[in-house]
């Protein structure tokens, strides 16, 4: 699906394209969803060199990530995509022209869908490119800082929970997820820093003052929150060491548990054992009060057995 923002007049158009269509001129932002053959096909005639595919989106070498060449400025970042509970990583092409952006993506991304949006609802005041793709890199910082104020929250209830015998397993489950999604996150934060200093460092002569001002508060917030990042992982790792400590001390207590209860049911078992024999010359065999005799040295073996544990406080 190929879909062209115009900016004219300062108004906004929305509008799809075909194969048969050519780029309007006023257009800021061209989008490309799932393109198929045609539409890339159809994309090569606006551009000088080989329209990337979805495996060149999703490589993770640098100089595959970020480079320039006779169509501008090319940028591979990830964008974070929160699905139920987990946290995906969704790479998007950039490449930004001279004359409006261009996005390739394979994937639907929560953060476009917000960023049209906003702009449809006029909510944002963007004429170039470069100030589309600043805001939209802009949006991602602050939904990275939401995803990890949501880790923090889920944190203050996983840590409640670590020491309820009934929840542990429940437990483990939210810290492998929690632990999954910052590292999402933290991946997410170290692409766009990259990305970001990269357009810093060779694509500052097509910014103006404002836009390189927007760029270092950007890199600034992301400087800001690695550490919350780091921390996170920190906290991660505390809680999953104290989850596993407190399930060994539980499996322990119930080992000793185990363990008591033999001792005790030893000495009773040894007497019922011993008049269990049935020998010709045992006298008691004949006695009248024989086995009430014997049910009560077994009863007061194990309780003098269980009050020895505690009084050793083994109990």
């Amino acid at each position: 699906m190929i879909t062209a923002y115009v900016y004219e007049n300062r108004h906004l158009t929305v509008t799809e394209l075909g194969i048969l269509d050519s780029i309007p001129a006023s257009t800021i932002w061209l989008d490309l969803y799932k393109p198929d053959d045609s539409e890339r096909e159809w994309l090569s005639h606006f551009s000088v060199e080989e329209v990337p595919d979805e495996e060149d989106i999703n490589e993770i070498e640098a100089s595959a990530r970020f480079y320039q060449n006779s169509d501008g400025l090319h940028i591979n970042s990830l964008f974070p995509q929160r699905v139920g509970q987990d946290v995906r990583g969704v790479n998007v092409s950039f490449n930004l022209r001279t004359n409006f952006l261009l996005t390739i993506r394979e994937e639907d991304v929560g953060l476009i869908r917000l960023l049209r949006n906003y702009l449809r609802l006029g909510r944002l005041d963007v004429s170039t490119p470069q100030e589309l793709f600043l805001e939209l890199f802009n949006l991602k910082v602050d939904y990275l800082s939401d995803l990890i104020e949501d880790v923090y929250t889920v944190l203050e209830n996983v840590g409640e929970q670590v020491f309820d015998n009934d929840e542990l397993d429940d437990v483990f489950k939210l810290i492998t997820l929690q632990e999954d999604s910052n590292g999402k996150i933290r991946l997410s934060l170290l692409d766009t820093q990259r990305s970001l200093r990269y357009m810093q460092r060779y694509y500052r002569g097509q910014l103006s003052d404002e836009h390189l001002k927007d760029l270092r508060e950007m890199l600034s917030d992301i400087e800001s929150l690695m550490p919350h990042s780091q921390f996170i992982f920190d906290k991660l790792n505390f809680l999953l060491d104290a989850a596993m400590g407190f399930s060994g001390l539980q499996q322990n207590k119930i080992i000793k548990i185990f363990s008591v209860a033999a001792v005790v049911f030893l000495p009773p078992t040894l007497i019922a054992s011993s008049y269990g024999m049935n020998f010709t010359s045992m006298p008691e065999l004949e006695w009248q009060y024989g086995y009430p005799m014997a049910i009560v040295m077994m009863l007061a073996s194990a309780a003098g057995t269980y009050f020895f544990f505690k009084r050793k406080h083994w109990l």
